[in-house]
């Protein structure tokens, strides 16, 4: 019996101890984009030379247009987010039910697709110029009308986008954590905007940092719409250097500043944080009720929240519907078949391998009773935080030269130019895609195995079940949700990715985010709305799955 026992023990760890190599080789992996960087920050001769031409002609542009950018939508962010998840957390108004879900739909419309959308819009022969000179008899100098491409435009445009980051964590962090306390003040005689300021804020204070660090990233991470706008970033500046002037170093070296403004927003956000901890003092959340808002008080709160929507989704959405169907793309039928599935393709072979490599990682994490397999968890989740074009740049390194490795090789051995066998396919794409959205399988995951006790896991064991059966037939069953949402969220963000698909695709492979850019630049802004609209269309059904389950979770305390 004794051997019996021990042979079983055995297997075990030495199953897990090869399955935590296997994480420790995807980590490697995850990390050697950002480690080819710095590795090529100083390659050649000439890298200071090209530091110095960087810092004394484009890098002051690309630094100040991005402090402007950051400061603008962390501000819009914040406001808009912070006052629109405290309404609809703790009041009620007519259309509250239909704005609590319906106020995370922006984040389905990517940032270079509103851009589009509201160039079109406001433009000079767009339709809101357009009915001012015919309404009022005006000729173009007798009136001023903002330009919205600008630098100004593009903050508006990322704070509309954007703002669904703070609204979901701000709006969690009311419902459970200050309701009992805003009872608590109530019976000491606070009014509610008091109660706001003295209670809630502060203790949603994590949240609304988190959210707009997210927000901040996202923004340092765009290419589509500050391209489009004619601002000068740090992406933009990526782009140009590795195409339009073929320098692999300055682009590594302006992937590196990009790196330093967002090791910068991780390290404020993890600095707010402090020694401050907070949490709810039982186990359910306590049930709020509710501020009842009347006359002008409640259809303003109702106006506020309906124009944020409108801004941030209804407008831009109804714009793309009506420019595919007056115009839209004109080559649309087979070839825009092909470009649904080249998107497609790329967002599912990413999205499946996303959920099992989080599965790996995950259950390695949770059986393991080392730290190694959670730090490595750690590190694979840092690839999120990174913008796509700096995971572009830092995976096309390596790649290339492995590449011209195997080529010289091949070529040595008598055998003919292969060519490029990894970066001219969609497997150095597929790899950007993973470290950039990995993260997002990852945390899902792990918050559905959180809910899973490890008594499930006793039960198993005690009834003959192997780790490998107690995953496949315990384990999973229970993570179907929670690989579906994952699933679901790595898909669409894949859909959105522009930065990384524009500089890895394949030469001649065109997905739908990359056809709406490219007639977008041409000014084709009606045809480029058949793809863009596409686009929004497949980020909307993530987005109402959570939106239900944040409102099924509320009734349920």
């Amino acid at each position: 019996m004794i051997e019996t026992l021990s042979v079983p023990g055995k297997s075990s760890r030495s199953d897990w101890s090869f399955l935590t190599g296997i994480a420790v080789v995807i980590a490697v992996l995850a990390a050697l984009p950002f480690l080819s960087i710095a590795a090529n920050l100083f390659a050649g001769g000439d890298s200071l030379d090209t530091w110095n031409h960087l810092a004394s002609t484009v890098l002051p542009t690309y630094i100040a247009n991005t402090l402007i950018l950051c400061v603008g939508v962390a501000v819009g962010v914040m406001l808009i987010g912070v006052s629109t998840a405290w309404l609809v957390s703790v009041h009620t108004f007519p259309g509250r039910r239909v704005f609590e879900w319906a106020l995370v739909l922006p984040m389905a419309v990517p940032a270079y697709v509103m851009a589009y959308t509201y160039t079109d819009f406001l433009q000079f022969v767009g339709p809101v110029q357009t009915w001012l000179r015919e309404t009022f008899g005006w000729q173009a100098s007798d009136y001023w009308f903002p330009d919205v491409r600008t630098i100004g435009g593009a903050v508006v445009v990322f704070v509309f986008v954007l703002y669904p980051y703070v609204y979901l964590l701000a709006r969690a962090a009311f419902l459970e954590r200050a309701s009992g306390m805003l009872e608590v003040g109530r019976s000491l005689g606070l009014r509610p905007w008091q109660s706001f300021y003295r209670i809630s804020l502060p203790l949603a204070r994590p949240a609304i940092v988190a959210g707009t660090s997210l927000a901040l990233m996202e923004t340092l991470a765009d290419y589509g719409a500050v391209s489009y706008f004619g601002v000068p970033t740090f992406t933009t500046g990526i782009y140009r250097a590795w195409f339009s002037l073929g320098d692999h170093v300055a682009a590594a070296q302006l992937a590196t500043g990009l790196l330093g403004f967002v090791a910068l927003i991780l390290f404020a956000e993890r600095f707010s944080r402090g020694r401050a901890r907070f949490s709810t003092t039982n186990g359910r959340s306590h049930r709020l009720s509710a501020i009842a808002l009347h006359g002008v008080k409640a259809w303003g709160a109702s106006a506020f929240c309906l124009l944020t929507l409108a801004l941030g989704f209804l407008i831009p959405a109804g714009l793309l519907l009506r420019m595919a169907l007056a115009g839209g793309d004109a080559q649309f039928g087979v070839r825009f078949l092909g470009l649904a599935r080249n998107s497609f393709i790329l967002a599912a072979v990413a999205a499946v391998a996303a959920v099992v490599i989080a599965v790996l990682l995950a259950y390695t994490a949770r059986m393991s009773r080392r730290s190694l397999p959670k730090l490595v968890n750690r590190m694979v989740g840092l690839g999120y935080a990174f913008p796509g074009s700096v995971i572009a740049v830092g995976v096309l390194i390596p790649v290339t030269r492995l590449d011209n490795w195997l080529a010289n090789t091949m070529m040595a051995m008598g055998l003919d130019n292969p060519g490029l066998l990894l970066t001219g396919g969609i497997s150095a794409l597929i790899y950007a895609y993973l470290v950039r959205f990995l993260t997002i399988s990852l945390q899902s995951v792990e918050t559905g195995l959180t809910k899973i006790t490890s008594a499930m896991d006793d039960a198993a064991r005690s009834l003959g079940l192997g780790q490998g059966e107690t995953l496949r037939r315990v384990h999973l069953p229970l993570l179907r949700g929670a690989l579906l949402t994952g699933g679901l969220m790595v898909f669409v963000d894949v859909m959105k990715e522009l930065p990384a698909t524009l500089v890895m695709r394949p030469f001649n492979f065109d997905t739908l985010a990359t056809q709406a850019f490219t007639l977008a630049s041409d000014e084709r802004l009606a045809e480029a709305s058949t793809a863009a609209l596409a686009i929004v269309a497949v980020g909307i059904l993530p987005l109402i799955l959570v939106s239900w389950q944040m409102t099924r979770s509320r009734k349920a305390t």
